[in-house]
């Protein structure tokens, strides 16, 4: 079996990013151990172990890095989480206070609203159709 595992999410602090997607929006810290050169390897899950593609909230290092948090799909959205009780999360991540962009719709394909993370990249909250 092959499955993307990882993906990297440029971040402007680690701890303020553990924050956001912990609390925020209900993932679970997999692990943050600090590295020889400062940094460190943060990963967060949106599910139980293996459920889900993990993020890796990398720290902008430099100039160039720093311009890209928040816009790293230049302002498509770029991350699709996916709920198996959509009203129940959108509720929940409302009261968290995670900013929606959008009202709910309800599409052919499912139960969505874009909102954004604490540095602004766009996300789909999406509740697929049966």
């Amino acid at each position: 079996m092959r499955r993307v595992a990882l993906v990297t999410l440029v971040v402007g602090d680690y701890d303020e990013a553990i924050r956001f997607y912990t609390e925020a929006l209900g993932f679970r810290l997999v692990e943050d151990t600090p590295r020889p050169d400062g940094s460190r390897w943060v990963v967060v899950e949106p599910g139980g172990e293996g459920h889900g593609t993990g993020l890796l909230l990398a720290r902008a290092k430099d100039e160039g890095q720093r311009a890209r948090v928040g816009d790293q799909t230049g302002g498509r959205v770029g991350f699709f989480l996916h709920t198996d009780d959509f009203a129940r999360d959108h509720a929940r991540m409302t009261a968290a206070g995670v900013t929606f962009l959008e009202e709910p719709r309800h599409e052919p394909y499912g139960s969505v609203a874009v909102f954004q993370d604490l540095y602004g990249n766009r996300w789909d909250l999406l509740q697929p159709a049966a």
